[in-house]
């Protein structure tokens, strides 16, 4: 029996849907906006730096997709608030927020400093719940929306290959916020689900997975021995956006080569 192109749009399209994505001017913020834009949705870039978002909304703009590109900062309330106003007078409401802006800094536990404690905690734990605070009224009025957060592989263990300390306990929180707003807002109409990607290449990670010694570590604790890229992604986030998952709330669908499972 051929596949039917009317069935796959019915299951994974996202015709009229809008998607809010944060860090859209980033690897993984570009190829989730290229995926739901094919899928037929608009999609809103929010990020700090507003050229690199801008750039990715041409670049939607050129495929045929419909994108709107603003500065945001997810760690300023009104910022967050003032983004989610915009995006809703711009297309009329959102129906998918992507929660993905996050930051790392590598020192080892004894030389990490408050600040820097602060300024990874801000962005990835604060900054999700900032923005799903934001957009949780307009999907709780309609009842219907659809939240996936970026977690990560070292949300569910120790990194063992750099030092992650900060970055893999803010995954963590990712990881139980998601489980338990999930539970709270599922009589909404709202899931809530996650994605833990393993190591992506992107430019914020080549510099370390490149070393040999480290690439050498990532491939022997991947089964699939490879290291990811954004495009891997794309198939987890159409899912968790589209009607194929309705019946899946507060779930981490892990991309990982394998990694959790071995």
């Amino acid at each position: 029996m051929p596949v039917s192109d009317g069935f796959l749009a019915q299951l994974f399209g996202l015709e009229g849907e809008v998607a809010f994505i944060t860090g859209g001017g980033g690897a993984v913020g570009s190829a989730t906006a290229k995926a739901f834009a094919r899928a037929g949705a608009s999609v809103v870039l929010a990020d700090k730096g507003e050229e690199a978002a801008g750039r990715v909304a041409a670049e939607v703009r050129a495929l045929g997709g419909r994108a709107l590109a603003m500065a945001m900062d997810v760690t300023r309330e009104d910022s967050v608030q003032a983004a989610v106003e915009e995006a809703t007078r711009a297309f009329g409401k959102v129906d998918i927020l992507v929660n993905n802006a996050g930051v790392n800094i590598r020192k080892e536990a004894q030389n990490l400093t408050r600040d820097d404690w602060k300024a990874v905690m801000d962005v990835n734990v604060t900054g999700y719940f900032l923005c799903a605070r934001a957009v949780g009224p307009g999907m709780m009025a309609r009842r219907s929306g659809r939240i996936i957060n970026v977690a990560s592989i070292l949300g569910f263990r120790g990194s063992g290959i750099t030092p992650n300390l900060v970055y893999a306990t803010s995954k963590g929180a990712v990881v139980n916020f998601t489980r338990t707003l999930a539970g709270e807002w599922a009589p909404h109409g709202i899931r809530v689900n996650g994605i833990a990607p393993t190591y992506l290449l992107t430019s914020l990670t080549q510099e370390v997975i490149s070393e040999p010694g480290i690439n050498a570590r990532i491939m022997a604790r991947t089964p699939m021995r490879k290291v990811g890229v954004p495009e891997d992604l794309e198939g987890a986030m159409l899912f968790l956006a589209s009607r194929a998952s309705g019946l899946v709330t507060g779930h981490i669908l892990a991309v990982d080569g394998g990694w959790l499972a071995w």
